[in-house]
Order: C-alpha cells, then structure tokens, then sequence
C-alpha cells in the first residue's frame, strides 16, 4: 500500500539543521503515526511522503515556506516584567502561554532587559531549512474514526 490521503503512516526520522545537528529523531523510539492528508505534519514532509511504500527510505529538505514558516517579526514583543504576576524568576528559554491577536499560543522568552521581557511567539524551527531521513515503518487505510478526529487512534 502506497501512502496517500486519508492512510495512517509510521515512520522512523531524523531532523538535523544545515549544520548537520540532530534537532529530533524518533530512532530507538516508536515511530511517528500520522494521518496522511490532515496537516499532521509540515506541508513539505507530507508532500514528499505521498506514493512511497513500506521499506522505503527518502532524505527530505524542506525549506522555512513549507515547514514551520518564515520568521514573523510581529510575533516577537517586548512586554513589561509587572506581565508575569506570580512568576518570581524569568530566564531566557522559558516558556508561557499568551493572549495574541490570533489566539492564545505558545511564546518563549528570548531576552530580558531590566523589566523589559522580549517574547517570541513563532515556532523555535521557524526560518530555518530542515533536513529530515525517513523510513518508512508501516501504512494502512484510516478508520473513518480516525478521519473523523483528524488523526491516528
């Protein structure tokens, strides 16, 4: 069976940055289950998915546009420390859940400058060019529950 929409796919991956740094991998781990066609992952690693078959390996550059976007500078605040009532210490890498004009989201801190906290609220792999090797492990038809929710049982 060959991979296409609406298919449940396990693969194994390694995701390294241009400097060849391992970022992620699921290798001595379970692999990765995704349903195919439902955006669970990155644009540019599903397309490059689509037809391949159990066995196969494929190395995959995908660039910022098809992966976790460009760096948005709006999404990057300085806000004031008298923000975070009831935090006691603020550190760089630290993360926290915002209000923004498109949701609530995920920002993490990035630099603090007296009482000036600079929050980062793009994806940390947003920019950059992602290397990925993959092995395909198995792929089977969805369920309809699984089409249903979007995403393997």
């Amino acid at each position: 069976m060959q991979i296409d929409q609406n298919t449940v796919v396990s693969i194994h991956y390694t995701l390294t940055n241009m400097e060849g740094n391992v970022m992620d991998s699921s290798v001595g781990q379970q692999p990765l289950a995704y349903l195919h066609g439902a955006s669970n992952i990155i644009p540019g690693l599903e397309n490059a998915l689509t037809g391949k078959a159990v066995g196969e390996t494929l190395q995959v550059t995908v660039e910022p546009e098809h992966g976790y976007g460009e760096v948005r500078e709006e999404m990057i605040q300085s806000v004031d420390r008298a923000n975070f009532s009831g935090v006691d210490e603020i550190e760089v890498g630290m993360q926290f859940m915002a209000q923004t004009p498109w949701g609530e989201q995920p920002v993490m801190v990035v630099g603090i400058e007296g009482d000036n906290i600079t929050l980062d609220g793009n994806h940390p792999l947003a920019g950059q060019t992602l290397n990925f090797d993959v092995e395909v492990v198995e792929v089977r038809a969805a369920t309809e529950a699984e089409i249903e929710a979007g995403s393997p049982q």
